[in-house]
């Protein structure tokens, strides 16, 4: 069984970086601006492909998420080419705001230190 995890891990890598570059290189519509293919997590079957996306002007998220979703069988197309894999998987297009998120929780934490810094210089 981890065998399959391990394949399953290495295919989504590679789909991740041919990804990124047929949508660098072979996607020419303008919607898409900026975006980095943050990861690719690929189902125990092979037949579907979470693409993880953000993009670098957050006021371009959702045309770009339809565009790549309309693209999704051009793509699809291209990896065929590229990968010696019987089945392609289906690919689903989300962005991931986990970048956001993380940013968020960095500055809490931060706000917190500096209020507890302000806290016990208060009580000296």
């Amino acid at each position: 069984m981890p065998k399959d995890f391990s394949r399953t891990r290495r295919i989504g890598l590679q789909i991740q970086r041919d990804l990124a570059d047929l949508i660098r290189t072979q996607l020419k519509d303008p919607r898409v601006g900026m975006i980095s293919v943050n990861a690719v997590k690929v189902s125990r079957d092979l037949s579907h492909a979470k693409v993880y996306i953000t993009t670098l002007d957050d006021g371009k998220r959702e045309s770009t998420l339809s565009v790549l979703s309309g693209a999704a069988g051009f793509l699809q197309h291209e990896l065929a080419q590229r990968l010696s894999i019987r089945h392609i998987p289906h690919l689903h297009f989300v962005y991931d705001d986990s970048i956001e998120n993380g940013s968020r929780l960095t500055s809490l934490i931060e706000d917190a230190v500096s209020a507890d810094r302000r806290n016990h210089q208060a009580d000296e």
